[in-house]
């Protein structure tokens, strides 16, 4: 199996990718292709004592940066690091790509080059976020900010895909992001979607409240991106904040810090559950061939986790299974029709 790495997509790039890609290999039965500027990713390598022949490198000298138009840059950046990545793909050069870079470019870039999958209207961004009894994965988290209800039935059916083949989630539990729970509630496009979930083959149960998805209200969560990227981002600063908070709590004073080494333990295994990095990255779900957005502050250990991610979504067949379930069950069907309207 070869993944493909843009080697450039960061904030940390390419220290930060080639430290995960490193420690991939030697953990993983992968080889990895590393696109980027050669002489910075080779000089990155030798920083790790990296000399193998599993990782390769392939040259790119132009970087698609954060505040460049994703759009324009995918299609004129033809020398960018995350461009040839994706063209390596669509050419069959690798097997899947992992890239922490613009994520709005990679989103058009998986459209443009590398194509949806037969029948999937648009491509979702599909991060897996924590709960306190395990986690959820959000679809769509920021890849469509206007949705119909026909893109949410599909968004319904691969989430529900991924979260049973890649996260072992048996029969999981499809819910709709509401301001309440009452059947009548709710914008046009929501209680469109939410007639349209009543009647596909996944475990849907209605619509859930923004306060019961850390709970662990639902496994796969699903909204229009905005709502999506929204919630993805407060509860990625609560999740910071309740940390600092308690951690200035128990530094407090000698008794709150007798009490925190008596908790260690459980903050570690707290810290650890909030942690981003222990995740990987966001699936680009629709997309023909296996794409991973990583975070884009991603350092080592995320990287390592996104390169698993990307080996897990080969080795189960995701796309194969998508492609299937679609088919038969979210392709231009007449109700989407009707609620598209």
């Amino acid at each position: 199996m070869r993944i493909i790495i843009d080697a450039m997509g960061g904030d940390d790039a390419p220290a930060a990718v080639v430290d995960g890609c490193v420690a991939a290999v030697r953990d993983m039965d992968v080889d990895l292709i590393l696109v980027g500027r050669e002489a910075a990713v080779r000089q990155e390598l030798k920083r790790c004592g990296y000399h193998g022949d599993r990782i390769e490198v392939v040259n790119a000298e132009e970087v698609i940066e954060g505040e460049d138009d994703p759009m324009t840059a995918i299609r004129q950046k033809k020398d960018s690091s995350m461009r040839v990545a994706l063209s390596l793909l669509r050419h069959g050069q690798g097997d899947a790509v992992v890239s922490a870079g613009n994520t709005g470019a990679l989103i058009a870039g998986a459209t443009l080059m590398i194509k949806r999958i037969r029948g999937v209207r648009r491509v979702a961004l599909a991060p897996i976020m924590p709960t306190t009894s395990g986690c959820f994965l959000m679809v769509d988290a920021g890849a469509n900010a206007e949705c119909t209800p026909a893109f949410l039935k599909q968004f319904a059916i691969m989430g529900s895909i991924y979260m049973e083949k890649i996260m072992g989630c048996k029969n999981p539990r499809v819910k709709l992001v509401n301001i309440g729970t009452e059947e009548e509630k709710g914008t046009p496009l929501v209680v469109e979607t939410h007639k349209l979930l009543k009647k596909t083959p996944v475990r849907y149960e209605g619509y859930i409240e923004a306060r019961d998805i850390p709970v662990g209200g639902a496994d796969v969560v699903v909204c229009d991106g905005f709502t999506g990227n929204v919630i993805l981002k407060f509860m990625e600063g609560m999740g910071m904040a309740f940390y600092d908070m308690l951690k200035g709590i128990f530094l407090k004073n000698l008794f709150s810090k007798l009490a925190a080494g008596i908790v260690r333990g459980g903050l570690k295994s707290l810290k650890k559950t909030m942690d981003y990095t222990e995740y990987g990255g966001a699936p680009i779900l629709g997309a023909a061939k296996p794409m991973v957005k990583a975070h884009g502050s991603s350092n080592g250990k995320a990287f390592y986790h996104a390169i698993l991610q990307a080996k897990k979504l080969v080795e189960n067949h995701l796309i194969e299974i998508i492609t299937d379930n679609i088919q038969k069950y979210g392709v231009d069907t007449r109700e989407c029709e009707e609620a598209d309207e």
